[in-house]
């Protein structure tokens, strides 16, 4: 099978750690990862900011630039959704017909990181190893977009020496919503502290999600409050061994 990491730009500007530990729970498996260097942004922030026809070029290069994988595998719920609902709908809409064929070949061979190792790989224990108390933040997009269910639990729950705790209102949004957060930063303020809050009550070492955008929000706010809870993304726990524990 060949294997293509899409990193997506927010992780490769701001989370590269996340990408390369993808890279490295699915060579532990067994598999050779390629990282296509004419990948660009997925066309989200273009998409979500009415610039509909400003993200074609984008939803043609990612088409270009993955369509010879039999797997595109992705550390966001958020990008993983943006191609599988929104390039086929820009495409209908905007794009020629070659171009409207080509996307809908190539999505069903898109897959966010926790889906692929689930429903593709078929696999729980990843031979991951972190000692720690975690809490899993299940983000909009991977809960209401991608409808992940518990796929991101199963394979917290296989790792050796983790202890899976659970908030108590994990449907709850955080309050980041891309530019909802500056759009409307008094109701983002507002969300985003019935979200730490319930991440302090809880008290894991760690809370990590599929998302790094909102656990960037999140981090943000515990930080500020002087809580000791770190953020991590999903990825970077399954990656993880006892030899290196991160």
């Amino acid at each position: 099978m060949r294997i293509a990491l899409f990193v997506t730009c927010f992780n490769d500007t701001l989370y590269p750690r996340t990408g390369r530990a993808v890279v490295q729970v699915l060579e532990r498996l067994g598999h050779t990862v390629d990282f296509p260097q004419e990948q660009t942004c997925c066309g989200q922030m273009h998409f979500n900011t009415g610039y509909r026809t400003a993200a074609i070029p984008l939803v043609r290069r990612f088409a270009d630039t993955f369509a010879e994988y039999d797997a595109v595998v992705t550390p966001s719920a958020s990008c993983a959704g943006m191609v599988r609902e929104h390039h086929p709908a820009l495409a209908a809409r905007y794009a020629p017909l070659a171009l409207q064929l080509q996307v809908s070949e190539l999505v069903p061979r898109v897959h966010e990181f926790t889906e692929f190792l689930t429903d593709v790989l078929g696999v729980t224990d990843v031979g991951a190893h972190f000692p720690h108390k975690v809490a899993y933040h299940p983000t909009c997009h991977s809960l209401r977009g991608l409808r992940l269910g518990d796929r991101p639990e199963r394979l917290l729950r296989a790792v050796h020496g983790l202890e899976l705790l659970h908030l108590r209102a994990p449907e709850e949004c955080c309050g980041f919503g891309g530019t909802f957060a500056m759009k409307n930063a008094d109701s983002s303020a507002a969300i985003l502290a019935d979200k730490t809050a319930d991440v302090s009550a809880t008290a894991p070492d760690v809370l990590c999600a599929a998302d790094n955008s909102c656990l960037l929000h999140i981090g943000g706010g515990l930080s500020r409050q002087g809580s000791d809870v770190q953020t991590l993304h999903l990825a970077e726990i399954l990656a993880a061994t006892e030899g290196d524990p991160r």
